[in-house]
């Protein structure tokens, strides 16, 4: 919470409020015909990815002793707020481009998936942002990522699904832009701190992460659903695995580090959630597993050791190597089942390359630019 109390009682609730006023009166315009449609994704499947963002990110947060009921909290407050914001500009974008208008279900759901964006991005700054600056943050965040996805659907002709999955890559680098321009904390301070319990709370989160990821990757594909889930599934199971192997290989008393299965059983799930709906046998997506895992576990060395020092960010959750570089393997690994599958095409190959990797540095590059720049 804010150091000031006064400041906070004076600014927050307002903002909330004026946020809210707004919402009210734009859902009234934009939103009064949601009857009539049929949605396309059952209950059920939104209530996975709801769970997931709610309770799943809200205990993964917990890790630092003094920011336990903030990250849950908090984490409410800015999926609440993030879920209204990402419907208006979604219906801003139908009401311009003069677009067909999806069932409300649906909306709702690309609304939650893309608030997991925010929330990532919420493990780089949590313990060095108060409430307001977490409030604007979001909002931003949200109309930049929507705006991201809309360059890469039009422009670089993106199927809409696929470039949901940059949720991942956009929310860690624009997390991590934000979080360079706060001082970091001492290693010995309270605020960079854990206790036994609030690692156990995180771990919990983790756990919700892991159950619910495989209809986070099949909730929005438009066919080969029962495909997304199955290799998801066999995805997280090897990363799990190879992440208590590592974890076992690189430590001196040759333990489990709590640290290492937090970050790493999740990385396969970021990995393959851009060719889950595509990929023909489950090895294909064990082995994208097993690489996400090692990818997140020896980057963590790494990052932590040689990079962050070097660009004094400071990383609270580590979400660069537990979002941010499975995600970029998975881009690639999608690039790379898409000239495999292409083979015989030659001539068009070289175009679907060019547009898939431009997707994915474009979305980086405007995750690191109006990350700074909100930092």
């Amino acid at each position: 919470m804010s150091s000031n109390y006064r400041n906070f009682r004076n600014n927050v609730p307002w903002l909330i409020l004026f946020l809210e006023a707004i919402f009210i009166v734009l859902f009234y315009f934009l939103f009064s015909d949601d009857g009539a449609f049929t949605s396309s994704i059952s209950y059920p499947a939104f209530q996975d990815v709801n769970h997931m963002v709610i309770f799943g990110f809200g205990f993964f947060l917990t890790f630092l002793k003094r920011y336990g009921f903030s990250s849950t909290g908090f984490n409410l407050l800015i999926v609440v707020l993030g879920v209204q914001c990402s419907m208006l500009v979604e219906g801003l974008l139908v009401f311009f481009l003069q677009r067909e208008n999806e069932d409300g279900l649906k909306r709702i759901t690309k609304a939650v998936v893309s608030i997991t964006a925010v929330v990532i991005s919420t493990g780089a700054v949590l313990g060095k942002t108060n409430p307001l600056q977490f409030i604007l943050m979001t909002v931003v965040e949200i109309i930049v990522f929507r705006m991201s996805r809309w360059i890469n659907n039009r422009f670089l002709q993106v199927p809409d699904n696929i470039s949901m999955m940059h949720v991942h890559l956009f929310g860690a680098y624009f997390g991590l832009a934000v979080s360079s321009r706060f001082s970091e904390p001492s290693p010995r301070s309270e605020k960079n701190a854990s206790t036994p319990k609030s690692d156990l709370l995180s771990m919990l989160g983790t756990l919700f992460l892991w159950v619910f990821w495989p209809s986070f990757n099949s909730v929005l594909a438009v066919k080969d659903k029962s495909k997304a889930i199955y290799n998801t599934y066999f995805a997280l199971a090897v990363s799990a695995v190879t992440a208590f192997v590592l974890s076992v290989l690189t430590t001196k008393d040759g333990k489990f580090r709590m640290t290492h299965i937090h970050s790493a059983v999740l990385a396969g799930g970021v990995t393959v959630g851009y060719a889950a709906h595509s990929i023909k046998y489950p090895w294909i997506a064990m082995i994208l597993g097993l690489l996400a895992s090692v990818v997140t576990i020896l980057g963590s060395y790494c990052l932590q050791r040689c990079l962050n020092p070097a660009l004094k960010i400071h990383d609270s959750s580590g979400v660069h190597f537990t979002f941010g570089l499975p995600g970029v393997l998975g881009a690639l690994a999608q690039v790379i089942l898409l000239v495999i599958k292409n083979w015989t095409n030659l001539t068009r190959l070289g175009y679907l390359v060019m547009l898939h990797v431009g997707a994915f540095c474009l979305t980086i590059s405007v995750a690191l630019i109006t990350g700074f720049i909100t930092g």
